[in-house]
């Protein structure tokens, strides 16, 4: 099911419903960065959780502001990075690896849609250092997720591996915790 957003366009966006955020920002292009009365979700955050790329697009196109937080202090970046498969994903995979390796370019394909993701946003001037209420930049996310297609991108972006969270840990000390050797490599290298 996911979330229930009290604003239309928000469960829109999230929902994937590119006609429905389309006729509202038409409507009124205050929509654009409406926030969500709940949790102060804005129609970019829902479709970034989501991974839904057009409608992401489609925002940055109507001058959505990447900057804008949540109540949790996150960004649009934040979700994006967070973005995990999703049950189904994962179902479709296992179920396609075995003929011809469908599975395995189903994976490839959800990871560079996530990587472009990203770099629309970076692109648009996303703050790549904002920190949320537990003092995560999107780089701590990313280490801890093992992510080694973002990392770079953030690390290009300018993200700050020496940024410590409320629990004092940066995102070298996240991957030398959870001994993750290649990102340690490329945070040292950064730093």
């Amino acid at each position: 099911m996911g979330i229930l957003y009290s604003e239309p366009i928000c469960q829109a966006a999230y929902q994937n419903d590119f006609g429905q955020v389309w006729r509202w920002v038409r409507e009124d292009n205050h929509y654009v960065n409406v926030q969500d009365g709940f949790n102060g979700d804005t129609p970019l955050i829902c479709a970034c959780r989501r991974g839904h790329t057009r409608i992401v697009s489609f925002l940055l196109k109507r001058n959505a502001n990447v900057n804008l937080r949540n109540q949790k202090e996150r960004t649009c970046l934040h979700y994006a990075v967070k973005k995990r498969f999703t049950f189904f994903d994962y179902l479709l995979i296992i179920l396609l690896m075995p003929v011809l390796l469908i599975g395995y370019f189903l994976m490839v394909s959800k990871t560079k849609q996530n990587e472009a993701l990203v770099r629309m946003l970076l692109d648009a001037g996303v703050e790549v250092n904002a920190t949320d209420c537990y003092g995560y930049t999107a780089l701590h996310y990313a280490c801890e997720m093992k992510n080694l297609t973002l990392i770079p991108l953030l690390l290009g972006a300018h993200a700050d591996p020496t940024i410590k969270n409320k629990h004092g840990e940066s995102s070298l000390d996240i991957a030398q915790r959870l001994k993750f050797s290649q990102i340690e490599f490329m945070l040292r290298k950064a730093s």
